[in-house]
């Protein structure tokens, strides 16, 4: 929970200019309460473990243990912090969303976009719930031996083509909708629908792994399913689910 006086940071890196660079942009924020700095991911595990921090802008390079290895560490604990990604190595994108970050940040820094990534932080909550609220009330008819029920968009892991008609897959059951896939990708995108194949969308809150292997990109959705995604649709993808947290 975010503190009501303002965001209390913790910014970890092992470059002290980075370091001196970042504590003076936040703390130029008015959303930001105070800044606390540390130069190891180590020392900055020991601030965490004392509580009183709402957020943390970590490097991942560093010496010891990375920013990814202390974000796993986090992960585990009852009420992990939002977690921004401040760092000059863009390939570490898959592994920050496998990890949850709110976002990813490319140095060097811009003021504009570290304002950012903070209304990313103080807003995420909020907007994650507006956004499955949202969801949950779309409710999609479908027919079956000459019933029409209705399926919960929420429960949608992803969409197939079939021609002219659209197959709508959940954890347990599939659906055939007669409606192209390209209109449903139109209509969906603030459902956090998005292409990952010419063939397939799949819904971002669904995804539980972003597999990367010898440069070919999967996602898993529902109890198991692995679905590929294109060379072409990586880049949007990955950007998607980075950001969704932060999207109204």
């Amino acid at each position: 929970m975010i503190h009501q006086a303002g965001l209390r940071v913790l910014v970890v890196d092992d470059e002290r200019p980075s370091l001196d660079e970042l504590e003076w942009l936040l703390s130029c924020d008015d959303r930001v309460a105070s800044v606390r700095t540390c130069q190891s991911a180590t020392d900055g595990l020991r601030v965490l473990r004392e509580g009183d921090v709402d957020c943390v802008f970590l490097d991942i390079q560093m010496p010891g243990l990375t920013g990814l290895e202390l974000a796993e560490v986090l992960s585990r604990f009852k009420e992990p912090p939002p977690i921004v990604f401040v760092t000059a190595h863009e390939t570490h994108a898959v592994e920050a969303f496998d990890l949850n970050a709110v976002d990813y940040v490319l140095k060097p820094v811009r003021a504009e976009r570290l304002a950012e990534a903070v209304r990313r932080v103080v807003d995420g909550s909020a907007a994650g719930e507006r956004a499955a609220a949202t969801a949950t009330d779309v409710q999609i008819p479908v027919e079956r031996g000459g019933v029409t029920r209705f399926v919960s968009r929420a429960s949608v892991t992803h969409v197939e083509a079939q021609g002219d008609y659209a197959r709508l897959h959940t954890a347990s059951d599939t659906h055939l909708v007669r409606v192209p896939l390209s209109t449903l990708e139109e209509e969906w995108a603030d459902a956090g629908f998005v292409r990952i194949h010419r063939s397939v969308l799949v819904a971002t809150a669904h995804v539980s792994q972003v597999r990367m292997e010898s440069g070919r990109c999967t996602v898993v959705v529902g109890p198991d399913v692995e679905l590929m995604v294109s060379r072409r649709n990586t880049r949007e993808l990955r950007e998607r689910l980075l950001h969704a947290r932060g999207e109204s």
